[in-house]
Order: structure tokens, then C-alpha cells, then sequence
């Protein structure tokens, strides 16, 4: 098969990803032509709370079991699902031959407004300008809503951007980076009507 030449994603787009390092052992199970279903089980309950946002606004089926060293702290935990999930997303969009490639969505919760926009394109950015005052939500460390972020974004072999234009609640500010990053990721993975091709004028991402 030459370049210019593709075979579309047809449904299921699915995949898992098992994880296991002398920090966390994590099985992680998606399909992208889902409803938003599956199970969150992080052993941290804020981001189960987060990780159930995404699923339902991004109607990716999202199954994650995580056990890690959740004595230290969070951080290896978060970090580690979120580099299971961009990994699976990567390997669902097989060759990206059909799919929309870019999405964004500018999402209003209460007093914030976030802004994100992706592009499943291959390659890896990441800019990221939603600060969250509080050091913690909760006994979550507030910075990890970044590196999460950032850790889906180098696996996933995106573009993403995330910019929070107000808002002043921790809470609010992460639910709304969750929710308007699922949107925009729906808005990429999703099939094109129209176009069955790799969307690139290089014919291959």
C-alpha cells in the first residue's frame, strides 16, 4: 500500500493497555465509538471523578483499573494512566485514515471558561495555560490536572492545547479542562462523512 493510499477505521476502534512498573500496574481498556461507559477504578477518587467527565464527554467507553504507590503521593499514578490512555488512543487510531484529525470546544462551567483544541496529527505539543491557585483539590495535588495532560498529549502523539480564559474554583477549573479536552478529542477521533482518506495532503500521519 503506497502512501496516498488508505484503508478507513471502521467501528470498533478499540484496544488495552496493560501498564505494569515497579510504580503502578494499570489495565486500561478503550473503544472510541462507545457511549461513555466503563469503569473508573484509580484508588484516587477525585480523578475517577475526572476520568468519568472525559468518558462521558468524549463517548469514548473508558475501563481503567490502577493500583500504585498511592503512599507517596498521587503523582505516578496519574501520571502513568494518563500515559496508558493517550497510548491506547494512539493505537484505536490505527493510521488516522478517516477521522477528523483536529477538534476543539470552548466550554463555560459556572465562573470558568476553558478552551481546547487538538490535533491527532502524529506528533507531540503541548501548550498549557490553565493555572489552578490552590495546591490542592481536595488531598489531590491540583498541578497533576497538567501533567495528566501532558502525559495523555506525548502518548496519544497530539497537539494539544489547553487555555483557560477565567475561574477562580479549583474544582471548576479541572472539571472544565476535563470536560472541554473530551469534547475536542470526541471532535478528532471521530469518522468523517466525508472523507474516508488520511487527513493530510502527505497522504500518511
Amino acid at each position: 500500500m503506497t502512501a496516498s493510499q488508505s484503508t478507513p477505521n471502521t467501528p470498533p476502534r478499540q484496544t488495552t493497555i496493560e501498564r505494569k512498573t515497579g510504580e503502578t500496574d494499570i489495565k486500561l481498556s478503550i473503544n472510541l465509538d462507545g457511549s461513555g461507559s466503563g469503569q473508573r477504578n484509580s484508588g484516587i477518587g477525585f480523578l475517577d471523578h475526572m476520568l468519568d467527565l472525559l468518558a462521558k464527554h468524549s463517548l469514548i467507553d473508558l475501563t481503567v483499573e490502577a493500583k500504585g504507590d498511592l503512599h507517596v503521593d498521587d503523582h505516578h499514578t496519574a501520571e502513568d494512566i494518563g500515559i496508558a490512555l493517550g497510548t491506547a488512543v494512539d493505537q484505536a487510531l490505527g493510521n488516522r485514515a478517516g477521522v477528523r484529525r483536529y477538534g476543539h470546544f470552548t466550554l463555560p462551567m459556572d465562573e470558568c471558561l476553558v478552551t481546547s483544541a487538538v490535533d491527532m496529527g502524529g506528533r507531540y505539543a503541548f501548550e498549557y495555560n490553565a493555572p489552578i491557585a490552590a495546591p490542592k483539590i481536595g488531598t489531590f495535588d491540583s498541578e497533576l490536572v497538567e501533567h495528566f495532560w501532558q502525559s495523555f498529549a506525548v502518548n496519544a502523539k497530539c497537539n494539544l492545547h489547553v487555555l483557560l480564559h477565567h475561574g477562580r474554583n479549583a474544582h471548576h477549573i479541572s472539571e472544565c479542562v476535563f470536560k472541554a479536552t473530551a469534547r475536542a478529542i470526541r471532535m478528532a477521533v471521530e469518522n468523517d462523512p466525508r472523507s474516508d482518506a488520511i487527513p493530510s495532503t502527505k497522504g500518511v500521519l
